[in-house]
């Protein structure tokens, strides 16, 4: 059978008249004699009302019934949306994470999923034309209930079209694509056709939040095609896909910035094998997620070491290193929160020299001060004050020739 999956998300689903809108965009390839697994949010909204609730009730809500309380705007959204369709005569159903099933691991809040049984679906699509899946949500081995943590559906979406091998995978958002840069940053944005895995894997690792990463892991890992889409439009959107020839003739593909980050200074670190693992190991436990890190060469047996981890783990990380201050050997800690990230991504940087020489030298220009500076194979990332962050946006979308109608070379 012929099969496509689409997700809508929780604005495409906020009321009646928006999942009639939603509607006509899931009988389109069910009228083209398609099975079609449709995924949907929560309404907008409701998971932020339903979290405020637990708060509420407790300071301390129990990870497992907050998953179980947050599970049920799914639910809301799945049963009306069939509903719906069989207000139109269509022989639907919904089906929640559990009766899929989507089997993740018992990480509450943050789960990952480990296997759908494509059988019980497979079936369940020889007596339905179409299934409403409730996304971001799964079952453990114990039957309880999780979810994949925000912008999961996405997840979900891609993980079904894979084990289902789906001809393609449509992610209906508010928006018309991806774009080289943010729109609302520089109107000068341009809407990209077609995307490489790995790009789209950077863009959402620096905040572009078109796509939840782990949607663009499960696309790359098991090549389900994507295409990115608007609800509220019939235009075509981007393709996210393996790269190939053309893709990888274009320098950057797009910039991309991530402004909640944080820059933390160890000063006179004792230089000592072993020293790198006594600093990252224990926030490696915290999960806190460590990205830029650079090292002063040493003088007098010490160093300076600089790095940057997510705003939200400012608090967390200083707590778990002022702890260790004795066994590590570090003179002081600083912290800077007025930091950000800025990042020129593309596949062609692979077979291509000069980018990074190139952005240097167009934030120089303008007076923006680098802090630090970290590469890929497709990315050059810069660290700079965040009162810069669009100025700077603006200044490598033009300097890489990104403008609408233009290509870069």
């Amino acid at each position: 059978m012929n099969i496509v999956v689409q997700k809508f998300g929780g604005t495409s689903v906020r009321n009646l008249e928006c999942q009639r809108q939603v509607m006509q965009k899931v009988l389109r390839p069910y009228r083209e004699g398609n099975k079609v697994i449709v995924v949907l949010s929560a309404m907008s909204g409701e998971t932020n009302r339903l979290l405020a609730l637990a708060k509420e009730w407790t300071d301390t809500p129990d990870p497992a019934e907050v998953d179980s309380l947050v599970s049920t705007g799914e639910q809301v959204s799945t049963s009306l949306f069939a509903m719906l369709l069989k207000q139109q005569g269509v022989k639907c159903r919904s089906v929640l994470g559990f009766q899929a099933p989507v089997k993740t691991n018992e990480a509450h809040g943050k789960a990952r999923i480990e296997a759908i049984d494509a059988e019980e679906l497979e079936e369940l699509l020889q007596e339905y034309d179409i299934l409403v899946i409730a996304g971001f949500q799964g079952c453990t081995a114990n039957k309880r209930i999780t979810t994949l943590g925000r912008g999961g559906s996405d997840t979900s979406a891609v993980a079904l079209a894979a084990a289902l091998d789906a001809d393609v995978c449509e992610i209906y958002t508010d928006v018309p694509g991806v774009f080289t840069t943010d729109p609302n940053m520089c109107t000068d944005a341009r809407k990209i056709d077609k995307v490489a895995y790995d790009e789209m894997l950077e863009m959402a690792s620096m905040g572009a939040k078109v796509l939840q990463i782990r949607s663009v892991e499960f696309a790359k890992k098991y090549n389900v095609t994507v295409h990115v889409r608007s609800t509220f439009s019939d235009e075509p959107g981007t393709i996210v896909t393996q790269e190939d020839e053309n893709m990888e003739s274009v320098l950057v593909s797009g910039i991309a910035y991530d402004k909640d980050q944080a820059q933390i200074t160890l000063v006179h670190v004792h230089d000592h094998p072993g020293v790198s693992a006594q600093i990252f190991s224990p926030l490696a436990d915290k999960k806190i997620l460590v990205d830029m890190i650079v090292q002063n060469p040493s003088k007098d047996g010490l160093t300076d070491m600089t790095f940057t981890v997510p705003r939200s783990d400012v608090d967390m990380t200083i707590k778990t290193l002022s702890k260790l201050q004795y066994e590590i050997g570090f003179e002081e800690l600083t912290h800077n929160l007025n930091v950000s990230k800025i990042s020129i991504i593309g596949v062609g940087m692979r077979n291509h020299s000069g980018v990074a020489s190139r952005a240097f030298q167009a934030l120089a220009d303008e007076n923006v001060n680098i802090l630090m500076i970290s590469t890929s194979e497709i990315k050059v990332t810069c660290l700079i004050d965040d009162k810069y962050t669009e100025l700077a946006v603006r200044t490598l979308h033009k300097a890489f020739n990104l403008e609408e109608g233009k290509h870069t070379e």
